[in-house]
Formats: C-alpha cells, structure tokens, sequence
C-alpha cells in the first residue's frame, strides 16, 4: 500500500500503517470529486484517512446556511471523532476534487493502537485542534488552495492574480501562482506543490478551456472574475456547470471596475449568473483592493458587526472614525437596525463628514419619528424615514456597495431573522428599522418584516459565515436599561407638547425600543464570544430615543474604540493569523502543538 506522503516517517501514524495486519485490512479507493465520503448521520465503522487531494467538510442545520467547517488535507484523517467515541458522524465529507482515501476498519484500528498507542496520542491532540477552532468559529483546516477563473474577456486575469500573490507574500507566506502549464501534471503533483507552499493560486485565461474544467476541481475555493462595467456573458458550460464547490457555497465573484467610477451598477445581473457566496469588486490599478483580496484569501480581513440600539447607536460612528484613524482595514461590514444604516454608509464609502453629514440630516437635526399616526399598524406613518432614506441611498442595490454587506430584520410570518444581502438598500434598511409599535412594518412579497434586533440585535455569528478573519464588534446595548423615571407619564401633556419633548415621542417609545432591542443573557454572550475585538461604549447617559445626542454618542464611540485598539498586542488583520509553514515546523520540531 505505502505510505501516507504527508505523514512524517517517524510519526505514530506511520508506524501504524507499517503493521501487517493493517497493511491487509485496509483498502485504498478512489473518490471522484463532488462525492460523498459519509453524511451526518451515517454510521461510524471506518476510520478514513486522505492519501492524495482535498475532502471538505459542512454541516447543515435546518433553517440556515451551509456551514463550511473546513478542509481536510493529504495525511489527515477523517471521521476520528465519531469512531473513537462510536458515535453517527455529525457532519458531511465531500470530496472537493479527486481523491485518494484508505480505510482502516474499527475493529482492525483498535487492535493497531494496542501495539502502537501513541497514535490516540497523535489523534487526541488532532481532535483538542479541532474542537478548539470550532469554538472559536474557525475552521478545522483553513483554505489554502485558490482558484481564479475568467467570465467573459476580462483580459489578463493572471496578471491580477500575482498582484494578489505579491501582497500574500508581503503578508510573510510562500505562496505560488499557477497556470495552463501543469495542465498534464499528475494528481501527486499538485499535492506535492500544495504541501510545500502556504498558499498556491491557480488561474485560468478565457481560452484555456480544458484547464478552467481542472482548476474548478483542485481547488478549496473558487474565484470567478467578470468585468463590472459590462454585462454578464452569456451561460459558459464550463463556468456554470455544477461543482462541489457551488453546492457548498465556497464559488465567489470578482468584479473588476474602472479605476474612476463613483459606484459599481448592474451587479445583481451578475450575481443572477454567477450564483456567488460573496461579491467582490476590486478597481484596476487599485491597490488597496488588491491588498483586500490577499487579506479575504489569507484569513486576515476584518469584519465589523454593529448592534442596534436607536440613538445609542450613533456610537458607531465614532467607532468607525477610530479604526479608519488607526488605519485598520474594514474588509466585511454589518449591523442590524440603526446599526446598519452606519454600516451602510461605511459600506457606501462615506468618509467622516459625510457621514456625518448624512446622519445629522436624517436623524438628527429633525426627528424621522414625528409624523404621528392613529396607532392601527404603529405610532408614526413611517413616511419621514422612507423619505430621508431614499434621499441618502437612492437607488443603490446592495451589490453594488463597494464593501460586503448585510442587514436583519425579523420575519415575523417565519419566525426566523431575515437576511438582506440583495436587492434595493433602502429598502432593507427601512426593514430592519421597523420597530414594532413605533414604525409600520415592511413587507417582502407575503412576509412580514420587523426591526432586525427582535430577534438578533448583533449578528457576529452571521458574519462568522462570511468570512474567516477577525471580527470587531460594537455592541450599544450593554448601557443602563430603561427605568420608572424613563416612562412615567408627563407631568403636564401641554408643557411636555410646548418643550419639544413630544418629538422624541411619548415615554412608551422608550419602553417600545427597548424591549425590541433586549437580548437574552445566552444569546448576547454567544454572540460577543464570536467577536475577535469587542467594543462596549458607554451608553448609560444616551437616552435610546434621544436622537439629538448624537455628539457625546459619536464621542463615546471613539473613545471606546480607540481603548479597544490600545489593549490588543498586535494589529487587528493579525488577530486570527495562521502560522506560515515555516512557523508551523518550528513549533512541531519544539513540541508545540499548533493553534
């Protein structure tokens, strides 16, 4: 049979594959890619280990997204966990190219660890790696394999490509750019060049027809690449033919633009073609988006999550103001309630005095609350806020913002939170500002939507699923709750009308607000255990309907943040920063066991 080529000579693992017993037992077998190895559920009765390719793992829970867990390399094993603890597995293992596996029967591997028992040693430490990174929302094997593939004439994608090299090697890893040339290289080969190199990028042109087919297969991740400034080509057979890798959502678009246009426009007929996880637009000639991808591909992007939390909220703008001040990179952005409406402007590209421009002008200087209404639906008409929305992000498709973005809102005909990652801006923000009672609600076809932190007031888990870097987080709602003195009646009606007062609304918005914007003690601490970097301005004397303080809000923000920035060691982007290969052999040759 021979040895496992990833495996070190002297390790248990090998030994174990040395006896003679497991040399007749085991069977060695194929697995085309897009094939499953075993699924949730299926019976533990094999212990699997990868000889040649890229198995990948996913979890699939009812009601959300397909979870990618990670990659599992040559020399690894899968299915450990289940068989030693003789349990069903609990997630799916696909086979993300072609691949070569030996199984090692259950009985046949206990009786091998009885004679070489520091192979549960090996495997206890593979398992503490992998149950540790799970907690701390990573992945089990991190994606090292890339792929990058033309739609249409996008003209020298290679070119772009090792733009994006050099700047993964700035980052201190060896990587590599591949292209047609190992066309007719052997499957060891490219396991070969994989094992030796942090990162390895394979890129095909238009015309390489037949190595477009191989790079849709021998990667952990693929890019396809389009022109935004035109429209998309018509359906390639070999782009959109399916892959595992579109079937677990790990195929995202590249849009290249020009280097002068105010903002991307047509996005969604591309999405509508390329089916994508994510949406990427990098500028020619842009560096700052090449820098970008090198950090998404490298585990190294910083994602930004803002709560809601009404006027307390204008603490994300000063938040905001001290990261870009400290140069950290925002690569993902998103928010919930008016939490999002500050991620969309980041996401929109508004430095500092537009927005705060923007903000003062819709919410500050005149209250978007005023327009009172006979309560049926809610306390205001709600038409002052769509107004000054549609004055701010006009017609803007979310695919066309420069930066990744996502809102919620709560689907109160499904019961489940409501993800806006398309479709027109305005109006997913005007969903997940829809505060029940104070604003009417918004609607999707027959779906009823309300204000996002209903049911999840800081969505970190949902950013996890976007990416693999760091993620800040800014949470407004950890300030003083309200009290009696917050909603007692007015003394007198007329001199509450008289002072203005009246047009922060009644005492019953504040209990409104907050009762919409309250998180369980378990739901919030899952939530900041998801933050690389977390944020706590002090709200306590922001008064959550209060929407003219937006000073000492924005204030407090920056000054939070910038505490924030002051307790960590190193920079935010290094925050999960894996260990280059040379890294990792100094740790194993010292005993360490990798993080």
């Amino acid at each position: 049979m021979g040895r496992l080529p990833a495996i070190p000579e002297d390790s248990a693992l090998a030994r174990l594959f040395g006896q003679a017993r497991v040399q007749e037992e085991a069977t060695w077998f194929s697995l085309p890619g897009g094939q499953t190895l075993f699924a949730a559920g299926d019976l533990s009765e094999q212990l699997f280990f990868l000889r040649v390719g890229r198995l990948g793992a996913f979890r699939h829970e009812p009601g959300h997204e397909i979870q990618f867990l990670g990659v599992i390399r040559p020399g690894e094993p899968a299915g450990e966990m289940s068989l030693i603890a003789n349990a069903p597995h609990s997630a799916d293992v696909v086979a993300l190219r072609d691949s070569e596996i030996i199984a090692v029967p259950r009985d046949v591997f206990f009786e091998a660890c009885e004679a070489e028992p520091d192979v549960m040693i090996e495997l206890a430490k593979l398992m503490m790696l992998r149950s540790r990174q799970a907690v701390m929302r990573g992945t089990t094997g991190e994606p090292s394999v890339f792929g990058f593939v033309p739609m249409g004439q996008c003209g020298g994608l290679r070119a772009l490509v090792e733009k994006v090299a050099v700047e993964i090697a700035a980052l201190d890893y060896k990587v590599t750019t591949i292209g047609s040339e190992a066309q007719s290289a052997p499957t060891e080969w490219f396991s070969d060049v994989e094992r030796t190199h942090d990162f390895v990028l394979y890129v095909a042109e238009i015309d390489d027809g037949g190595w477009r087919q191989v790079v849709a297969r021998q990667v952990d991740r693929l890019f396809r690449v389009g022109r935004g400034d035109r429209k998309p080509p018509k359906p390639d057979p070999v782009v959109v033919a399916p892959t595992p890798l579109q079937a677990a959502n790990l195929v995202d678009l590249i849009l290249i633009q020009p280097p002068d246009i105010d903002r991307p426009q047509g996005s969604e007929a591309w999405m509508d073609a390329a089916k994508p996880a994510r949406l990427f637009h990098v500028r020619r000639e842009e560096a700052a988006d090449i820098q970008r991808v090198a950090r998404i591909l490298t585990g190294q992007s910083v994602g930004l999550v803002l709560s809601g939390g009404g006027a307390r909220a204008y603490a994300h703008v000063g938040a905001v103001q001290a990261l870009r001040d400290r140069g950290v990179p925002i690569d993902f952005v998103g928010g919930v309630s008016m939490g999002a409406i500050i991620a969309a402007g980041v996401a929109m590209g508004w430095d500092e005095p537009e927005m705060e421009r923007r903000i003062r002008e819709a919410f500050v200087d005149t209250s978007p609350l005023d327009d009172i209404a006979i309560p049926l639906l809610a306390m205001t008409h709600g038409i002052k806020v769509n107004e000054r929305l549609a004055h701010h992000f006009g017609e803007v498709n979310i695919a066309d913002l420069w930066l990744p973005f996502f809102c919620l809102s709560s689907n109160l005909t499904t019961g489940a939170y409501q993800m806006h990652r398309r479709g027109l801006l305005r109006k997913a923000l005007r969903a997940t500002i829809s505060l029940p009672g104070i604003m009417p609600p918004a609607t999707d076809d027959n779906n009823v939507l309300v204000d996002g932190a209903v049911m999840k007031n800081f969505p970190t888990d949902v950013m996890r699923m976007s990416q693999l870097g760091p993620i800040v987080g800014v949470d407004v709602t950890g300030g003083r709750s309200i009290t009696a003195d917050d909603v007692a009646r007015p003394a007198s009606v007329w001199r509450w009308i008289w002072s203005g007062q009246w047009r922060k609304g009644p005492p019953i918005v504040s209990l409104l607000m907050r009762a919409a914007t309250v998180s369980t003690s378990r739901d919030l601490a899952a939530a900041r255990d998801a933050t690389d970097m977390l944020v706590l301005p002090d709200t306590n004397k922001i008064e959550i309907r209060d929407f003219s303080a937006f000073d000492p809000a924005v204030a407090e923000g920056f000054r939070a943040m910038n505490e924030a920035l002051d307790k960590i060691q190193r920079p935010v982007q290094a925050l999960r920063r894996r260990l280059n290969l040379a890294e990792q052999a100094a740790m194993k040759s010292a005993g360490g066991m990798l993080r």
